[in-house]
């Protein structure tokens, strides 16, 4: 086989490999974002007099093992203007589960 055909295929797999590994993260921050909306419906944050703290607010540094996708769902969730943030760093629901369609 040409080594031209080679770095095509190369190149081909490269990049399908890297559209996977977005697909995987994407999925993976959907997931958390409703674990974290059910955590704050469970902790019935819904205004923010009832808003709670989380503690997986700030990432770790040290944090050894598995990535953890729960400071960038909760960022996307504020971003989304699903979750709201209190001057005071505690977080609440602007909208319940059932009004959401995460798939």
């Amino acid at each position: 086989m040409p080594e031209s055909i080679q770095i095509v295929i190369g190149l081909i797999v490269l990049v399908g490999v890297y559209l996977l590994t977005q697909v995987v993260v994407g999925y993976r921050i959907r997931r958390t974002a409703r674990a974290i909306i059910k955590d704050l419906e469970r902790r019935k944050a819904i205004d923010p007099a009832s808003a709670a703290e989380l503690p997986y607010e700030r990432r770790s540094l040290l944090h050894i093992g598995l990535r953890d996708f729960r400071p960038k769902a909760l960022a996307a969730l504020v971003e989304g203007g699903i979750v709201a943030r209190t001057e005071a760093g505690r977080y609440f629901l602007k909208k319940r589960m059932h009004e959401l369609n995460l798939g």
